[in-house]
């Protein structure tokens, strides 16, 4: 089936070539579910810029703790059961930025970090962030991470894989 924005199927097919959510059932795969819940921790978790042609940019951040985002780094939690660990309301103290995924002539342009930029602030508002951590699945994640990191003056600490 495809969709009335054709970015929208482009933007799916770039996620699971970067990420294999498909074969990974330990990564998070937006559905219903998690999309209510990713709303309740807070509004800014799932943010997009979008043109008439569908979403350009999508990014998937989530405010924890830091003892779910120790688990998380140690490896005693999967990504799938860090989303599942949070809880709407707890005191948030760090923020995983779970994906950024961007179609690629939007890339180099600014915008994917301004985007995670405005939804950390956003979060920042409500809650007091001390970390921004993060697992890249590419070189250029881990560049932004660092980049995002030093902007919103927080220590990043990065997942190896």
């Amino acid at each position: 089936m495809s969709h009335p924005k054709p970015n929208y199927n482009r933007m799916l097919d770039l996620i699971d070539e970067v990420f294999s959510t498909r074969n990974d059932p330990d990564q998070i795969q937006v559905n219903q579910q998690q999309l209510k819940k990713l709303q309740a921790i807070h509004p800014a978790t799932l943010t997009e810029f979008a043109n008439e042609d569908g979403p350009l940019i999508w990014i998937l951040i989530i405010p924890t703790t830091n003892s779910i985002m120790n688990d998380f780094l140690e490896g005693k939690i999967s990504e799938k059961r860090l989303l599942e660990k949070t809880k709407e309301g707890d005191k948030y103290e760090c923020i995983y930025l779970c994906s950024a995924t961007t179609l690629p002539e939007f890339r180099g342009k600014g915008e994917t970090k301004k985007l995670c930029i405005k939804a950390i602030n956003s979060i920042t508002e409500v809650h007091t962030i001390k970390t921004l951590f993060v697992w890249p699945f590419t070189k250029e994640g881990g560049v932004l991470a660092q980049k995002i990191a030093n902007e919103c003056d927080l220590e990043l600490k990065v997942k190896s894989k």
